[in-house]
């Protein structure tokens, strides 16, 4: 299963490049084909859905899972 992140990248660069190719033909030049395709990586990690990473104080257990709520470890309550 591909995560909604990697399609909106996937996306994001054959636009760029559906782009770049009507600017290279309309403007015969190379310039615009080789950097309108780096711009996705430009705004790459400037979302708002960034997950929070909680972690256990007592035995160090780190998850980014929403459904934990203790430790599967050891019960204590996840910060």
């Amino acid at each position: 299963m591909v995560s909604s992140r990697t399609l909106t990248a996937l996306a994001g660069l054959v636009v760029s490049l559906l782009v770049s190719v009507v600017l290279w033909w309309q403007f015969d030049t190379l310039a615009f084909f080789l950097f309108v395709p780096f711009v996705p990586f430009l705004f790459r990690g400037r979302g708002g859905s960034e997950e929070s990473v909680r972690t256990c104080p007592a035995c160090g257990f780190r998850t980014e899972a929403e459904e934990y709520d203790y430790c599967p470890r050891d019960g204590t309550r996840l910060e």
